[in-house]
């Protein structure tokens, strides 16, 4: 397949540059991964008769591909990234369609596992060359615009599950089939129609930890718990507790889409104009806020409406989330940025491949401590992201910095 330098793909038509290219990626994994999501709680709740305990562990399994990211390098020594995302990706439209092949508890994990691993790795390899493509000034609101089209993507498969689920009858089979389907079709495609884009910056193939990273791993590292439980938890308290139906869920979804579309853009102009620091300490305020009225909902009885707006919110919040990876791209040597996406996600998954599982059997007694446990921990997040610099960059990735080097008063 042709290499061509990154330099030279402007020369391409529009659609065949590397940018299109990320948009479309972006574009295809939500279909089969949102449509997972947006069933997996009804699908396992219906047909293998899960509790609160077997989602946990469902989504255990789920992580474990991404605490082993770090395995990327080691196939970066074989594969170019471009070439892995996309295999990484067509595997995680495969195993999505095959889903409801495999209706018992270990079929579901082990398919779960299989899309997983596509999901992981298609995610590590997606944020490095995002990093790696995007010139810095531009990259807080391109990526914003990246998420919009995820949004967008995801939108249109919701709208039809919505619209066909109870009018025409489709079967979990059926819209699994359809959306894995769709984004392997695309993974195939991208695979064939885009150049092999070389990067200015050749990628360390090593194992990268560094130690003046240390603050970017540590809010990695609380952004994958707390996300665990949300992403775990807050779905199938609506399906448990509330009893929403399948199209019921995909309404809920479909209104965060729809938010997320409009917001998203706006959030990457905001993290360019006002930093990732003041960015990240409003969103992690913002999540604590919601997590300890998510607790509010089992502790006082509040209804149906706040919880679905709570549900909402939490993902406009999360939409802030890119302003950690534009911190990253600032303090980052070039050659780091894909060794340590894959060291990061490890860290990212170290507590999502316990907490589900453990969280679970806590569900089961208390599932407003449950979330009284992610506000915990947007807490500890927030006073993390407080020493972030205003202007991030090599030798000065934290406040700590200037006790070594002076830099004018924030």
């Amino acid at each position: 397949m042709k290499t061509l330098p990154l330099s030279d793909a402007r020369n391409l038509p529009l659609w065949r540059r590397p940018v299109t290219l990320l948009f479309l990626m972006a574009a295809a994994m939500p279909i089969a991964f949102s449509t997972w999501l947006a069933l997996i709680n009804n699908f396992v709740i219906e047909v293998a008769n899960f509790d609160g305990s077997d989602i946990g562990w469902l989504h255990t399994v789920r992580e474990i591909p991404g605490f082993f990211a770090i395995g990327v390098i080691a196939l970066l020594m074989l594969f170019r990234e471009q070439v892995l995302g996309l295999v990484s990706l067509i595997l995680l439209g495969v195993a999505t369609a095959v889903t409801a092949q495999f209706p018992s508890m270990g079929g579901i994990l082990t398919i779960t596992m299989l899309s997983s691993i596509g999901f992981h790795y298609y995610e590590t390899v997606n944020q490095s060359l995002q990093l790696q493509w995007i010139d810095k000034q531009r990259a807080p609101q391109l990526l914003g615009w990246i998420i919009a089209a995820g949004s967008g993507a995801t939108f249109v498969a919701y709208v039809l599950i919505v619209l066909t689920w109870e009018a025409i009858g489709l079967s979990y089979s059926m819209v699994f089939w359809a959306s894995g389907g769709l984004t392997a079709a695309i993974g195939l495609f991208c695979m064939f129609a885009y150049p092999q884009f070389e990067s200015p910056n050749p990628q360390r193939k090593q194992f990268v930890l560094r130690r003046r990273y240390w603050l970017y791993y540590a809010l990695q590292f609380m952004s994958g718990a707390r996300r665990q439980i949300f992403v775990v938890f807050a779905g199938f308290m609506m399906v448990e507790k509330f009893g929403f139906a399948v199209h019921e869920v995909t309404s809920l979804f479909l209104i965060t889409l729809l938010a997320n579309m409009v917001s998203a853009p706006l959030v990457g102009r905001a993290v360019g104009v006002f930093g990732e620091r003041n960015a990240l300490v409003f969103e992690y305020v913002g999540l604590a806020v919601i997590f300890f009225l998510y607790g509010g909902l089992y502790y006082f009885g509040w209804g149906v409406v706040l919880a679905s707006a709570l549900y909402v919110f939490n993902h406009l919040f999360f939409s802030l989330a890119l302003a950690l990876k534009t911190y990253f791209q600032k303090i980052a040597d070039p050659q780091d940025i894909a060794p340590t996406a894959a060291v990061a996600f490890t860290i990212n998954h170290i507590a999502a491949v316990f907490l589900p599982a453990l969280l679970g059997y806590l569900w089961l007694t208390s599932p407003g401590l449950v979330f009284l446990a992610a506000a915990g921990m947007a807490i500890v997040s927030l006073l993390l992201a407080l020493l972030i610099p205003r202007h991030p960059e090599p030798g000065y990735e934290s406040i700590i910095d200037r006790a070594n080097r002076a830099r004018p008063a924030e």
